[in-house]
């Protein structure tokens, strides 16, 4: 299987570290020109050099749609659009699970924000191009925990990740005659960054030796185990595939 990028410019959110890094990486060896935002410049800085020169980065927050339109603005340079979004920026915003009715508004509300109304976000900003060019690819980034119980226990992840499920399949819908394909990865527990390592040192010994031993492969998931399902969703070899999610889990 070939899969060439060369002449697509394809825009990943929350590409400063973990999965988002991994997906530029990938991105930009198979000739893609990759653009990334996040909201650490540091991180950013070392997503930047993973990609040999491949990959602008932008700090910017995908909550805000006038930052949200100035970045899309910018990556659809001189081709005028962007061919390929990811929206993978989400998160549980430093959250952990406690009784439902603990939970604030706010608490409730910035992680909604930030996994589902920034994927709307950046999909709106995206689509007029696409649609003028008769082709695109978006690949949302859900989570096991928008299919089952988190293992987060965050009530607002759970939910969000399964808005963005729902999002996936209507978007799918209403954009494919346009020649735009929208799609989903449902992650399993991978250890890539800051949040997920907390959680699993929080497991324990037993309960890490639980959770391996709950998945079929017997591992746990790495970086590129998403990232290639991404290429894939965003490949021509994927172009009667719309609506789809896609659990990359080792086997729930």
């Amino acid at each position: 299987m070939n899969i060439d990028f060369k002449g697509r410019t394809v825009l990943v959110t929350g590409g400063g570290h973990g999965l988002g890094q991994e997906m530029c990486r990938i991105l930009s060896e198979v000739g893609a020109w990759v653009w990334t935002c996040d909201l650490n410049e540091e991180e950013l800085e070392r997503t930047r050099a993973l990609c040999g020169g491949r990959c602008e980065t932008r700090v910017a927050d995908v909550r805000d749609r006038d930052a949200v339109r100035s970045l899309v603005t910018a990556a659809s340079g001189e081709t005028g659009k962007v061919d390929v979004l990811v929206n993978n920026a989400g998160g549980v915003a430093g959250q952990v699970g406690q009784p439902l009715e603990e939970v604030t508004e706010d608490q409730w509300r910035i992680i909604f924000d930030i996994n589902l109304t920034g994927a709307f976000n950046l999909s709106q900003a995206v689509v007029p191009a696409m649609k003028a060019a008769g082709w695109g690819r978006i690949v949302n980034i859900s989570s096991g925990a928008g299919l089952r119980a988190s293992l987060t226990g965050i009530q607002a992840y759970a939910s969000a990740k399964a808005g963005l499920i729902g999002l996936t399949r209507q978007l799918a819908h209403e954009l494919g005659p346009s020649g735009i394909t929208v799609n989903c990865v449902a992650p399993g527990f991978v250890r890539c960054n800051p949040t997920t390592e907390r959680q699993w040192q929080a497991y324990g010994e037993e309960g890490q030796e639980r959770l391996v031993a709950s998945i079929a492969t017997r591992r746990l998931g790495r970086p590129e185990d998403i990232a290639y399902a991404v290429l894939f969703f965003a490949s021509d070899y994927a172009s009667w595939v719309t609506g789809q999610t896609l659990s990359v889990d080792g086997g729930r």
